[in-house]
């Protein structure tokens, strides 16, 4: 292992960059995955049967929350990135929970508007339309539901271990995972939601 102390930790060590590297052509990847999904969508989104549209079944209130949680969730999750870097385990360890707490919420909201969807005559047998907007709308929310467990085991792996080379790669790779999810959103919040609205 070699130590390059011109960089920050999480770039300290060779097999530190080629994770960091690694995880961008994963990104690419995942980029490749929600790019077929929104295809999909603008594909079937007039497909609506005898079902409901986007314009509908929409709420903008949850919608909104959702949005504003995810953005601020993308800033605390720098915060803690920032505060890693000025090596202050306290505040890493609160604005990472912050992050945690705040996705929990997002789920929280998105379960109620599955919920309401349901009511409303939306599920994956309705139509095309409301098959492919659960099936974006749930891969974007089994994505954050990952990201929190992995978020969770890497607070746990500072609180106990503190700042080490891998601590710090595997925090700064998952901000970079989070930051992706929070891109994916405004997607899913300017494409789906508010062009459905309309």
């Amino acid at each position: 292992m070699k130590l390059n102390n011109t960089e920050p930790l999480e770039y300290s060590t060779n097999q530190n960059q080629m994770n960091i590297l690694g995880f961008w052509i994963f990104l690419g990847a995942e980029i490749m995955l929600f790019g077929t999904l929104f295809a999909s969508f603008f594909t079937l989104e007039n497909g609506v049967g005898s079902g409901p549209s986007g314009a509908e079944v929409f709420e903008i209130t949850p919608v909104i929350l959702e949005t504003v949680i995810l953005l601020t969730s993308s800033f605390t999750i720098g915060l803690a990135i920032h505060a890693m870097r000025i090596n202050n385990k306290k505040a890493t360890l609160a604005f990472l929970g912050i992050t945690l707490l705040l996705g929990l919420s997002f789920l929280g909201v998105e379960v109620y508007e599955f919920i309401h969807y349901y009511h409303v005559g939306v599920t994956l047998q309705t139509s095309a339309f409301s098959a492919i907007l659960l099936t974006t709308l749930g891969t974007h929310g089994a994505h954050v539901t990952f990201g929190l467990f992995w978020g969770l085991f890497i607070f746990l792996q500072i609180k106990k271990r503190g700042f080490t080379p891998e601590t710090t790669n595997k925090s700064f790779i998952f901000s970079l995972y989070w930051h992706f999810l929070d891109v994916v959103w405004i997607f899913i919040f300017s494409f789906i939601y508010l062009k459905g609205m309309m």
